[in-house]
């Protein structure tokens, strides 16, 4: 096993592990066979060189999928090519192929910091020890009932010295070299597209854990974030609207402001106007979500990953076709959206109505104007959205998380935030070339233009700061949107009986 190579003492560490060790010990006992700087002391380095050393088996300086195979093999471990290959991939920072021993001693420390979060989460007496009601307790969090039997089977597994309880060193020697995506601890309290509605369903899907899925879990989640999102929508719903208007309208000889564009709004039609178009904004959330979450789950299975959780790259081109397919099926909501906001007072008596004459002065084509900058617009929304938040989220794990992976109400709102306001901002021109093109036959006399030609026509007439025309409202949005829609979730959640944070 693993703890066997952590005990054994080096004869000839590399240079600069035998460097740290002889200034950071104190005693002669510090660099005594086990007295403390191998087996689980303060000298990582010399306790990964050792297990380094045991399983570079071609004595090469490096370790392939091969060797990994073939070292834990001869230790009594079994992990799968998969398994292996994600091992590599996660620490291979050259990209040769391979893991050198500052590779793998950044994979695994990195590694070891998560399992330590997990071991913590699950010692519920915080005793420094698991046991078989800690395990049942945990896994009953997430939804999984099992009997006490089959949890002293789980501890068996991972008890060496036949306590039946399961301290650290135990639990760091059978998870360490398994893949870091394999921790759904993470997954758990890091949602984002699932909770953070902010009117633009362009993000890529959460990753969901076995146990959410197999227990039904995932379609609570999302039944808690579509009725979040409707809340969320209707509430912020006028500036909504108000970008509407400013996108389409506004320009240098019509400066329309904040202010005088709700002042605009309600004289024309009274403060119920202020929510026109917010019906079929709400209604389309539930096919749109299922599509995509589906189409999410089918295109995983396309990219050949059958572990619990996909690579960032992965997850943005999956996320980004789902959202792609999500929003091709529902995109004639969207062009009723946007004429719904821009009509006047009895224009249309309702959404029906809206569609019926669209179809019969516009032909089946008027639905998808605006389609191509739309999915255009997905990649660099969802693109930014991702890595924004997983480099917050990363950051705030390495520099902060200790006795658990919960970053808390504020750090998570504070991430979903600056996550979306990146992706909207990047997106935000092919965002409004779409809704100008969307309204384009609600102007009267408008003539046909394409989207390469509406670009030119408004960096020829108004520059560069007219393709951000009703950035502010939009901006002025996230903030109530995230923070509203993060409370209606969690009681939504409550409601529906899945386990709360």
């Amino acid at each position: 096993m693993v703890s066997s190579v952590l005990c054994r003492c080096v004869a000839s560490p590399p240079p600069d592990a035998a460097a740290a060790a002889s200034s950071s010990a104190s005693s002669p006992a510090s660099v005594d066979p086990c007295g403390g700087a191998v087996c689980g002391g303060p000298d990582h380095r010399l306790r990964l060189w050792s297990l380094f050393q045991t399983l570079d088996v071609n004595r090469d300086g490096g370790l392939c999928v091969n060797d990994l195979a073939v070292g834990l093999r001869r230790l009594g471990l079994h992990r799968t090519e998969g398994e292996l290959q994600k091992i590599v991939q996660a620490g291979d920072k050259d990209l040769d192929g391979q893991l050198d021993f500052e590779e793998f001693v950044h994979y695994l420390q990195d590694h070891e910091k998560k399992l330590r979060l997990v071991f913590k989460s699950l010692d519920k007496k915080n005793d420094g020890r698991i046991d078989a009601q800690e395990i049942m307790q945990s896994l009953r969090d997430l939804g999984v009932k099992i009997s006490e039997q089959q949890a002293e089977k789980i501890l068996k597994s991972m008890d060496k010295n036949g306590t039946m309880t399961i301290d650290w060193n135990e639990w760091r020697d059978y998870h360490l070299l398994h893949p870091v995506e394999n921790i759904p601890e993470i997954i758990l309290y890091w949602k984002h597209s699932t909770i953070f509605d902010v009117g633009e369903n362009l993000t890529v899907p959460d990753e969901f854990t076995v146990e959410e899925r197999q227990t039904g879990m995932w379609w609570r989640h999302l039944v808690a974030g579509g009725g979040a999102g409707a809340v969320s929508r209707t509430c912020t719903a006028p500036l909504d609207r108000l970008k509407v208007l400013m996108q389409v309208h506004a320009s240098r000889s019509n400066n329309m402001c904040i202010v005088g564009g709700f002042t605009q709004m309600i004289r024309e039609g009274g403060a119920k106007s202020l929510w026109r178009g917010n019906g079929i904004n709400v209604l389309k959330i539930a096919p749109e979500s299922a599509i995509k979450f589906m189409a999410y789950e089918q295109i995983k299975r396309l990219v050949g990953s059958d572990q619990e959780t996909l690579r960032i790259h992965e997850r943005l081109v999956a996320g980004s076709l789902a959202g792609a397919i999500a929003q091709s099926s529902i995109y004639p909501m969207e062009v009723l959206k946007t004429r719904m906001a821009l009509r006047k007072t009895g224009q249309y008596s309702g959404m029906l109505d809206c569609a019926r004459k669209i179809l019969a002065r516009e032909g089946m084509a008027a639905f998808y104007k605006g389609y191509v900058p739309n999915m255009l617009g997905i990649i660099p929304y969802a693109g930014i959205d991702l890595a924004v938040y997983e480099t917050l989220k990363n950051a705030w794990l390495q520099r902060y998380a200790v006795n658990s992976a919960d970053p808390g109400v504020f750090v998570l709102l504070a991430c979903g935030t600056m996550s979306s306001t990146c992706g909207q901002l990047a997106s935000y021109p092919l965002a409004l070339v779409r809704t100008r093109m969307q309204a384009q036959a609600s102007i009267e006399g408008a003539p046909e233009v394409t989207m390469s030609s509406l670009f030119r026509q408004i960096l020829r007439t108004e520059g560069a700061f007219g393709l951000y025309r009703g950035l502010a409202p939009n901006f002025m949005k996230v903030i109530p949107a995230v923070s509203i829609s993060y409370v209606v979730y969690e009681n939504l959640k409550i409601t529906l009986g899945v386990q709360s944070r």
